[in-house]
């Protein structure tokens, strides 16, 4: 009896078996990994939610947000403050800063879609800039420029007492990464996929053609801000603090050069950006220690090499690694198409 592998036909079916597939070999992976290295890929993850969901929004939506570590730290004083005040079990925690965040992302949406270009960009950036100021001026609540400190996530005592809580953390990440990301993908796959896309294309085209324009970019402004609010708690349980200086103005720019870099309106590239995002800064620290710097160059020297880096790699890549990888494989299979063609001719040659 033969046994044939069959790919099953829903799209949401093969978006999750992809999806498992892949949050299990990165689990096998960090089984090897150091308590440091399971940190680092717990980053990547969190920013991998957190970058997916800012490319929905300006990559297939075409709404530029500049402020989407603001949503994140939403997500993470909403965590800490329900810590710090209450006992709930993590799963509810994480679910209430999903919503707190999203039903932010409802207000600012509703003002979004009335702004475009430079506007929506301002509005965005001065979301950034003010939220981190609401944590000082309401320091009883929410620990001023200290923050609140998070209670890690501890592994279940199943897993044996030596396991170590950063590998439960990053597993963790990485299972709820590829949750959002399979309801990602299968939306992007959907009919609202491609409204969101008609709607980046030609407004007006979108709106004769049937589509709520407004509605449409409401909705990707929360389920955008819902995976950053994601991302801000998860962040606060890795970290184990949710502070002002924790979510810069700064970390929404990086986020929205990580999407760029990674690959507009892509999800691998969210994925490939956040991987830079976490590595890069590391990578730059470890160059410059080596070297007999003064403390000036030293300083600066980081952030003037992550600038250059990120250059480069648009200008080698102008869609991104993700469009790098993709035309890699374009150019793979006209060589294979192309040898087949020149085989199938000699073949007939020596027939004839």
């Amino acid at each position: 009896m033969r046994f044939r592998l069959r790919i099953p036909r829903s799209t949401l079916a093969r978006h999750a078996l992809l999806g498992l597939g892949a949050v299990v070999l990165l689990m096998l992976v960090t089984g090897a990994m150091s308590a440091y290295a399971d940190f680092n890929v717990a980053g990547i993850g969190y920013f991998a939610i957190a970058a997916a969901g800012l490319n929905l929004l300006t990559g297939v939506n075409g709404q530029l947000s500049l402020g989407h570590g603001a949503l994140m730290a939403i997500g993470a004083y909403t965590t800490a403050v329900l810590l710090t005040h209450v006992t709930l079990p993590a799963g509810v925690v994480v679910l209430i800063s999903v919503a707190t965040t999203a039903v932010a992302g409802v207000i600012i949406g509703v003002a979004a879609a009335r702004l475009r270009g430079p506007y929506l960009a301002g509005v965005t950036l001065a979301l950034a800039v003010a939220l981190p100021q609401v944590a000082v001026r309401y320091a009883s609540l929410f620990g001023g420029d200290q923050g609140l400190a998070v209670p890690p996530l501890v592994h279940p005592a199943f897993l044996g007492s030596s396991f170590p809580d950063e590998r439960w953390q990053a597993w963790i990440v990485l299972i709820l990464a590829g949750v959002t990301f399979v309801l990602l993908a299968n939306l992007l796959r959907g009919g609202f996929g491609r409204s969101l896309r008609a709607v980046r294309d030609d407004e007006v085209a979108a709106a004769l053609s049937g589509i709520n324009v407004r509605r449409t970019q409401v909705i990707a402004f929360v389920v955008s801000a819902g995976c950053a609010g994601l991302a801000g708690s998860l962040f606060a349980y890795v970290s184990g603090i949710a502070s002002p200086s924790s979510f810069p103005l700064g970390l929404s720019l990086q986020l929205l050069t990580a999407i760029v870099v990674g690959g507009l309106g892509t999800l691998w590239g969210a994925v490939w950006g956040a991987a830079l995002l976490v590595y890069l800064p590391i990578w730059i620290s470890d160059l410059t220690s080596g070297m007999n710097l003064s403390s000036e160059i030293s300083n600066n020297l980081p952030l003037a090499v992550y600038g250059a880096v990120l250059v480069a790699a648009m200008l080698a890549f102008p869609r991104g690694i993700q469009g790098a990888f993709r035309w890699i494989g374009a150019a793979v299979q006209r060589r294979l198409r192309a040898k087949r063609h020149r085989g199938e001719v000699v073949a007939e040659s020596d027939v004839s």
